[in-house]
């Protein structure tokens, strides 16, 4: 089971003192249970980016102790900076990285905010999913007046602090904690004036100008300023939603506003820690937009990091700037990372998990490995190179469903131990009886749901099998025919896993419907399986 990860991305107003940076570095990295991944100053912004993870209450106490610190250590009377600030601790978002919801990084910040204002006599104000007033929900609604305008703000009634004192603490300000999504900060370099960059933001920004002349970009939030420490202007962007405005999206919009000005981009750069998935999303939109096959992750990164040009002003190290790269491993590992030999033994131990699911599953990887090699050691080779666009389509649906298959290993046994932790709830009242016949139920629909995505994610690859078998290097034709066989197996083993927990369902509309859908991709497999083969068995070079 992988453990509760939240991530804490607090926003100081300091970025020039090393020392401060360095001791609310220091409070962070020292409380238990907390991992710090990443700590980005500004010396023209003037403020420090802090990515911490961790469990729930980890990176709670993470927080507070950061605040302590910086209570200290940080006057805002004195403070001056390019970006716009409400507080000493600006921003203190939580937002759900692993095995965690949003409800609880609200249940988190609502607690930080309690805590804090407790403690310190600070005001705190929640915003994002955390806050439940629509006027006060988003940093800018809260923050307009900035630092300078909460002596006047701070006495209305309607922006009285959700905790803390409604008073103005000139040392501190205010703080907005909240949940959201995770947001990318991302600033594009823009060799003009920091007024002309303004120009591009207002013409990305969601907002816009005004209500009348909304901007480009959805979930979008823009500002121009100047770096003094490169010379150069910037396009400071945060995405709060990057599947609706991705990275590329933005980047290519403010290379668009620029070039309308006669101003040149000079690469981009991302302003502590970046999920993968909005990397590869890059990746893919270049190897589209440019015809380009790319196929392993390291690669797609690396194509991603050249055309954002995210080492403009630095190098860009993926292994610690996207945050998947940077989680603490879990403790008890996991049953796809384990060396083969150990994955074997650990089968083979007197547990009932990991079982034929996860077995399944790793089989099934292993048939779509092979597929996606035979692909590969056909692509490339001037005797099979007339077949190249045919390889281009086949390798990534073989790559991609390996990589399917393999979070499939862990996620059977995961759903096993669910529906395990159900069976040993209490049954002493009646009420007791319903909620653990409840979740049992439950845990065996979860339990049919993982060999079903297994065998559902190999029945698309049939069709592709039978042109490999057709046009693919001749010389992998035995590699071929053992991964179709292991691809066979995978879903053999799915289909026997769903055959035996709809034994225990009630439900029998849902039950019918999922022994039918199984029943299909096993006759599928066997059906496309012996195809293939004959094919392959036909075939002389």
């Amino acid at each position: 089971m992988k453990s509760k990860i939240v991530e804490c991305v607090p926003n100081f107003s300091e970025g020039q003192s090393q020392e401060v940076i360095d001791a609310i570095s220091e409070a962070i990295r020292s409380t238990d249970g907390v991992s710090l991944l990443d700590v980005d100053p500004g010396p023209s912004t003037n403020r420090t980016v802090y990515t911490f993870v961790g469990s729930p209450d980890a990176v709670i106490e993470g927080a507070l102790n950061a605040a302590r610190k910086a209570y200290k250590l940080i006057d805002m009377t004195k403070h001056k900076g390019e970006h716009p600030r409400l507080g000493a601790l600006d921003v203190c978002p939580f937002i759900p990285v692993q095995g965690v919801e949003m409800e609880e990084c609200i249940f988190c910040a609502r607690k930080f905010a309690a805590k804090l204002a407790a403690e310190l006599k600070v005001p705190v104000y929640l915003y994002g999913y955390a806050s439940e007033q629509e006027y006060r929900k988003t940093v800018p609604q809260i923050r307009a007046g900035e630092y300078e305008g909460i002596l006047e703000k701070i006495t209305k009634p309607e922006w009285k602090p959700d905790y803390g004192p409604a008073e103005f603490v000139p040392s501190w300000g205010a703080t907005m904690a909240g949940a959201r999504k995770f947001l990318i900060a991302y600033n594009v370099n823009v060799l003009g004036t920091k007024e002309q960059a303004h120009r591009i933001a207002l013409d990305i920004r969601e907002q816009g100008r005004s209500k009348e002349e909304p901007g480009k970009l959805k979930n979008c939030q823009a500002i121009g300023w100047w770096l003094d420490e490169a010379n150069i202007a910037q396009v400071s962007i945060n995405l709060t939603d990057h599947d609706v405005t991705p990275i590329h999206a933005a980047y290519e919009e403010v290379r668009k506003g620029a070039k309308e000005l006669k101003l040149a981009v000079t690469g981009s750069q991302i302003v502590g820690i970046v999920p993968l998935k909005a990397m590869i999303q890059a990746a893919e939109f270049y190897m589209s937009k440019e015809n380009l096959f790319v196929l392993e992750e390291d690669q797609k990164l690396h194509l991603a990091i050249n055309r954002l040009g995210l080492s403009s002003l630095g190098p860009f190290n993926p292994k610690e700037r996207i945050i998947e790269y940077m989680l603490p491993e879990d403790e008890n590992g996991s049953l796809a990372t384990k060396s083969v030999q150990d994955f074997i033994k650990t089968v083979s131990a007197r547990t009932p998990a990991p079982g034929g699911g996860s077995v399944a599953a790793a089989v099934g990887a292993m048939g779509a490995a092979l597929s996606c090699m035979v692909g590969q050691m056909t692509y490339g080779k001037r005797q099979w190179e007339r077949y190249d666009s045919q390889m281009r389509r086949i390798i990534p649906v073989m790559h991609e469903t390996m990589n399917e298959l393999i979070s499939i290993i862990d996620a059977d046994t995961s759903a096993f131990n669910d529906y395990m932790a159900a069976l040993k709830l209490p049954k002493e009242s009646p009420e007791d009886i319903i909620m653990r016949e409840a979740a049992m139920e439950a845990g065996l629909k979860k339990a049919i749901s993982v060999p079903m995505s297994l065998a559902k994610a190999i029945s698309k690859l049939w069709d592709y099998l039978k042109e490999l078998a057709t046009l693919g290097n001749f010389g992998t034709k035995s590699d071929l025919q053992v991964g179709v066989k292991c691809l066979e197996t995978g879903v053999f083993g799915a289909y026997y896993n769903v055959i035996i927990n709809a034994e225990g369902i009630r439900d029998e509309k849902y039950k019918n419907g999922v022994l039918n859908e199984i029943e299909q991709y096993r006759s599928l497999a066997e059906k496309s399986c012996q195809e293939t083969l004959l094919i392959l068995q036909e075939r002389r070079a």
